[in-house]
């Protein structure tokens, strides 16, 4: 029956497809497609008021639009769903019930049945009975998830009407997937809660009322196929994107240039389609003339995809394996240190924290934890911070997890205090920013996956150096160390995790990098790749040089001696230095010309120092002479014509014919080679000397190298102590707000009071009911108006006892009966009178507190004087009707109408009858007429009236069942001392009880 009933749709009318041709927008040319074949699926959220939202988003949408419509809507479970046959009178386009299995098709919709969750596989949608109570579901964040892992960049999300928070979580996957993400107008939901919601979130790529949404949806996908700057083929396509870059580093300080193009293209391709620009070089100008659209481009750029405990499977082994092993054998006060990088809005870290949390408790030790966690977001962070996550999240957490370490709150759950307190969050670049040290765990997941190769090495080598030999790097299922397994070891393959080796190839190459925060704080280190001149500039300006000196063998340094450029040869002069290598001209010179380099070097790069020019003898092995070499230091201008770079050169000098030697005198020449081996021998200690002088100096420079990295790890330490204030501040903020609202909370209180004080003093001033209120000593606290009635009460006598006013009632001791309800809480009732003759009737109650406690009296006064009379009247008359009835003479009394108000037995007797057909008819109407005659009429209706009464009045009249009977009858009219409406007293006296 399902099947039959999904399949045979009826066809909207002609008339009404018509209408919804003309009046959607214009139509594109269908380009939903990607260039593997995959369509783009439109996941449609609703839940209250979604009906009219999905009736008018599919009245605007084009049927040929290329495009999957999957609808997700809180059904009731218990009954069949008729949205297919409503939605199916708004498009042309198919509508049907998703089946198990069912494939998504272009054009066509598919909605979620009854009781059932929906996710997509494969393109397939996979329906099962949902497991999860029936408030907590949350089915719209299930789909979209899903869409966002099997659609990628071609997934749409779209949340419409409803209440709670049900779709945020799914945007942000869509989001980050590189979808395309539509959020209704608050202002035209029915039900604000979810658009709100995914709003506040800040997953919204537009919002829009639904009528706009299919003409957003057709641009927003129209250039997914091969866009220009996804592909950065064309040129204009490439410096469209190098200027946007450009941009957006000015603007926000960061680099997106390493990021990988196809990811930051077709983000870059969804704002300039919202913008209706096809032109990377004309959005580039937007930019420029549109600063907050700079920031939109930057914040949808972050990618911000997360989860509590994602890959739950990995936590596990973490838990379990890989943090014992970290704290195993460590002494006291060991702390653990660990960094999140691109830990976005929090759940990441917040997920270690609550495994450390738990690993604590189990193991009952306890752990210093010091927790970084940064992002270059500054949104996410201020999001992690607070800790504040929708109701959503709860699908991620266990229910033990969440009751431990969540607070419900009335926007959604709030990570407790003890754990936010565990992490330190901060804004922080990892590509230009210093990483965080001697760190024992690093978690950097789904960041290098966006990273361009070169980029991801260099990060590589960042991580290790952050990371203490022994350390754990721990990355997502799609990413790896890549080549660097000199650095890393495998722990968990499957789950990503690894071992840092121990080792300073990591620590030579970030300090060699172009990483700004590498570069030593007191001195400059050697150029980056972006900070070096080109190398063929550098090529001119040296050949130049040395061509007007002849072109020696020389090489182009910095201040520093950092070798920039080499020409001609060299090898003889200067070799690579031993250990690690070194591009310092010093260190790479050879023997017996350091010491000479070193001093030319630092004469030449002094402010305004001429040439230096100096010659040396250079120490050869096994060299019978030392060649003479000529050695010249000269200051070049910079490459941007600033002083900064030194031309060194050397020159080999020719050999002098030794002069010819003169006549010594016998028995010299001992003494003179003695004297020249000496001199020989001075000078080999002194190059000695040198030599020890030189390495000393160099583990001196090694060891302030050293020093540098602790002074840069206790900057980093400070950095982080200055984030914790920070977050102490925040948080002081935090009770600061708190304590506003509690004394908002008390200052609405205090109108409510007073409010209620208001209404319960017109409530006793308006119910004439005099009350007095006595404490447990019979004292006043509180009177009402009426009170002064029966005891002369003025406002100063509050706080006074009630036995010093005089009481108004006689014959009552309303304080000894006030004294036996505070003993016996017995309620009393009394009725007195005054002496003006008012009746009261005074009741006496205990004072209950709103916890029950008796603390005191209530005296009320109600007047009853009306009440006692009535009753009095009532007994006078009952009398008179018991006076009347005992008389032998048939009586009748009627009212102003001449109805029968009451007759007496004798009346019965005489005539007959019963008192229900007596009482309430008219006399006239007795019986069978009895009284219906004319001189009957005559006496009751002139005769009474004038007179008012009339005595021995005699008539005949031949009565139906009775015969002839001649009376005598006697009328008076009286007043009825109970209401004072007249009535009419007849007697009748039977004169001759025979028939004539």
């Amino acid at each position: 029956m399902a099947t039959r009933k999904s399949t045979a749709r009826k066809r909207p009318e002609p008339r009404a497809a018509a209408k919804a041709t003309t009046t959607a927008p214009a139509a594109v040319a269908p380009a939903a497609a990607t260039p593997a074949g995959r369509f783009t699926i439109v996941g449609l959220g609703a839940s209250a008021g979604g009906l009219e939202a999905f009736e008018q988003f599919f009245r605007a949408m084009p049927a040929d639009s290329g495009m999957g419509f999957v609808l997700v809507q809180h059904l009731d479970p218990s009954h069949a769903s008729i949205l297919t046959e409503i939605l199916q009178r708004n498009t042309a386009m198919p509508v049907v019930e998703a089946q198990d299995q069912m494939r998504v098709e272009p054009n066509r919709v598919h909605v979620i049945p009854p009781n059932r969750d929906m996710v997509i596989f494969g393109g397939a949608l996979q329906l099962s009975v949902p497991t999860e109570p029936r408030g907590q579901r949350m089915p719209i964040d299930a789909f979209l998830r899903s869409l966002a892992e099997d659609r990628g960049d071609a997934a749409v999300g779209i949340v419409l009407s409803g209440t709670g928070t049900d779709g945020t979580l799914g945007l942000r996957a869509v989001h980050g997937a590189g979808g395309l993400c539509l959020v209704q107008d608050p202002a035209t939901a029915r039900y604000d809660g979810m658009p709100a919601s995914a709003i506040r979130a800040g997953y919204a790529t537009q919002v829009l009322a639904v009528d706009k949404m299919p003409q957003a949806l057709q641009a927003g996908t129209r250039s997914l196929p091969i866009g220009p700057i996804a592909a950065a083929t064309a040129p204009g396509a490439v410096g469209g994107l190098n200027q946007i870059l450009m941009l957006l580093r000015s603007a926000t300080g960061h680099d997106f240039s390493q990021y990988k193009k196809s990811t930051i293209g077709r983000r870059i391709e969804r704002r300039m389609a919202q913008h209706d620009i096809e032109d990377a070089q004309v959005y580039a100008r937007h930019l420029k003339e549109h600063p907050a659209e700079l920031q939109t481009l930057f914040r949808e750029l972050l990618i911000n995809v997360t989860s509590f405990f994602r890959d739950p499977l990995a936590f596990v082994a973490l838990k379990h394996e890989i943090l014992p092993a970290l704290l195993a054998g460590k002494p006291d006060g060991h702390v653990l240190r660990v960094w999140v990088a691109g830990g976005a809005s929090g759940e990441e870290a917040y997920s270690i924290a609550m495994l450390l949390r738990e690993l604590m408790d189990e193991t009952r030790t306890e752990f210093k934890v010091q927790m970084y966690s940064t992002d270059i977001d500054d949104q996410s962070i201020a999001t992690a911070r607070a800790g504040m996550y929708p109701p959503n999240v709860a699908q991620d957490i266990s229910p033990e997890r969440l009751r431990r370490f969540f607070v419900k709150e009335e926007g959604g759950y709030r990570v407790r205090k003890e754990i936010r307190e565990m992490v330190v969050f901060a804004v922080q670049s990892v590509i230009k920013d210093p990483p965080f040290t001697r760190l024992d765990l690093l978690a950097c997941r789904n960041l290098l996956i966006y990273l361009e190769p070169e980029l991801q090495n260099r990060l590589m080598m960042t991580f290790h150096y952050a990371l203490r030999p022994g350390g754990v790097l721990f990355l997502s299922p799609s990413e790896s160390v890549g080549s660097h397994t000199e650095l890393f070891e495998p722990i968990d393959r499957k789950w990503k995790l690894y071992r840092a080796k121990p080792g300073i190839a990591s620590t030579r190459a970030v300090l060699e990098s172009g990483l700004a925060w590498a570069a030593d704080r007191g001195t400059p280190a050697p150029p980056g790749p972006h900070a070096k001149p080109r190398e063929s500039d550098l090529a001119d300006l040296t050949q130049r040089a040395l061509l007007e000196s002849f072109a020696p063998a020389a090489v182009l340094t910095d201040l520093q001696g950092n070798v920039l450029y080499v020409h001609g040869e060299t090898g003889r002069f200067l070799r690579p230095a031993p250990g690690r290598p070194s591009h310092n001209v010093v260190e790479m010179a050879r023997e017996g010309l350091q010491v000479e380099l070193r001093e030319a070097l630092h004469e030449a790069a002094a402010p305004g120092a001429p040439a230096v020019a100096r010659t040396l003898h250079l120490h050869t092995d096994g060299a019978a002479a030392e060649p003479a070499v000529g050695l010249s230091v000269r200051p070049l201008p910079g490459a941007q014509g600033g002083a900064g770079l030194l031309l060194v050169s050397f020159r080999e000098l020719a050999e002098t014919a030794p002069p010819k030697p003169r006549r010594r005198p016998k028995g010299g020449a001992p003494a003179d080679a003695a004297r020249l081996d000496e001199l020989r021998g001075e000078l080999e200690s002194a190059r000695r000397r040198m030599t020890s002088m030189l390495e000393e100096q160099q583990a001196s420079n090694e060891e302030l190298m050293s020093t540098n990295e602790e002074l840069q790890s206790t900057n980093e330490e400070l950095q982080s102590t200055n984030e914790e204030l920070e977050t102490s501040k925040e948080e002081l903020q935090s009770v600061n707000e708190e304590l506003v609202t509690v004394n908002s909370e008390l200052q609405g209180k205090i109108e409510q009071m007073a409010a209620m004080q208001d209404d319960m003093k017109n409530l006793l001033d308006n119910i004439r009911v005099g009350t007095i209120f006595l404490d447990r000593q019979l004292r006043i606290r509180r009177y009402t108006r009426d009170a002064v009635q029966v005891y002369r009460l003025v406002a100063s006598d509050v706080g006074r006892p009630l036995a010093d006013i005089r009481s108004e009632l006689q014959g009552i001791d309303l304080l000894a009966d006030a004294q036996t309800v505070l003993d016996t809480l017995v309620p009393i009732e009394r009725e007195a009178r005054t002496a003006a003759g008012t009746w009261y009737l005074a009741r006496i109650q205990p004072y209950r507190t709103v916890d029950n406690v008796i603390d005191g009296v209530v005296l009320t006064f109600t007047d009853v004087t009306e009440r006692v009379q009535v009753i009095a009247a009532r007994k006078a008359r009952d009398l008179a009707e018991a006076i009347v009835d005992a008389m032998d003479e048939p009586l009748i009394v009627l009212d102003g109408t001449l109805e029968v108000v009451s007759a007496n037995r004798a009346y019965y007797h005489a005539f007959g009858g019963a008192r229900e057909g007596t009482v309430g008819h008219r006399i006239f109407e007795l019986g069978d007429r009895l009284w219906d005659f004319a001189s009957m009429h005559e006496l009751l209706e002139t005769v009474l009236p004038r007179e008012h009464r009339f005595e021995n009045r005699v008539v005949e009249h031949t009565f139906a069942g009775l015969g002839r009977r001649r009376l005598q009858l006697g009328g008076r009219r009286l007043a009825d001392p109970g209401d004072g409406t007249d009535l009419v007293l007849l007697a009748i006296e039977l004169l001759d009880t025979k028939q004539v």
